[in-house]
């Protein structure tokens, strides 16, 4: 829950950025104690921003909670024009992210995200990421983006809902939703020429925060601390700034 209210009380909180309405809601699989699920269910009729279904929470179905996301954008949100799937341990920032979106100027058959074009399944037992050859016999995966944070306009959104029915489900969730893209003919696509989503630590200042979308491994405390220290600085600052480091 500390994770959620950092969250709530800095990128994740309700606002107008360019006059586009941003929302953020969390999903949630089922808790193995009961007293956990009060303490959600207490949560939830607080901040009305939870949405849970009947399976448990655990790594491994990551692919059972986007899909529930994907479900409740398609049947509660389909007016929305981008829905952003990322981690509780991120930083995003929402006003860069829009104005590039704005920028980019395409609202439909769009994904994007840290890109991951030529990636191998990993065979090794020991890593978090083992895949047998039965569970993907493949060499590579189709291209994909890092679940650490991706962006998709609502229709592509609501087409990998549609279609993952057909898609013989796959653990790792991001791959699972290329497999999805590839079998719509979606192909994922840059946002910007540099690099503006990252599945690392990005070491914070606020000019270099400024230029960013996600920043990876960001404690709750730091969350809020560096969305405050964000929005108080200025894109004048940041330009003195590297007037004088080229000085």
């Amino acid at each position: 829950m500390e994770a959620r209210m950092a969250i709530r009380e800095s990128w994740g909180k309700e606002r107008i950025i360019a006059g586009k309405r941003i929302v953020t809601y969390f999903l949630l699989g089922k808790k193995l104690r009961p007293y956990d699920q009060i303490a959600v269910t207490a949560e939830n009729t607080l901040y009305k921003d939870i949405i849970q279904k009947d399976f448990l929470d655990t790594y491994y179905n990551l692919t059972l909670k986007t899909l529930m996301g994907f479900e409740w954008i398609h049947k509660f949100c389909p007016q929305s024009t981008f829905v952003m799937k990322t981690d509780s341990d991120m930083f995003v920032n929402t006003y860069y992210l829009t104005e590039l979106l704005l920028k980019r100027n395409r609202t439909t058959s769009f994904f994007t995200g840290l890109l991951r074009m030529n990636d191998h399944p990993i065979r090794d037992p020991s890593s978090k990421w083992y895949v047998t050859k039965e569970e993907y016999p493949g060499i590579t995966y189709p291209p994909f983006a890092s679940g650490t944070g991706y962006v998709l306009s609502t229709d592509v959104a609501c087409q990998v809902y549609a279609v993952s029915k057909a898609v013989p489900f796959f653990k790792l969730e991001d791959v699972f939703v290329g497999l999805c893209l590839s079998e719509l003919k979606i192909q994922p696509d840059k946002l910007h020429s540099e690099p503006t989503f990252f599945a690392s630590h990005v070491p914070y200042s606020p000019c270099r925060y400024r230029k960013i979308i996600t920043s990876h491994y960001v404690a709750p405390s730091n969350i809020m601390l560096y969305w405050d220290m964000l929005e108080k600085s200025t894109a004048e600052e940041c330009l003195e700034s590297q007037e004088n480091q080229s000085a």
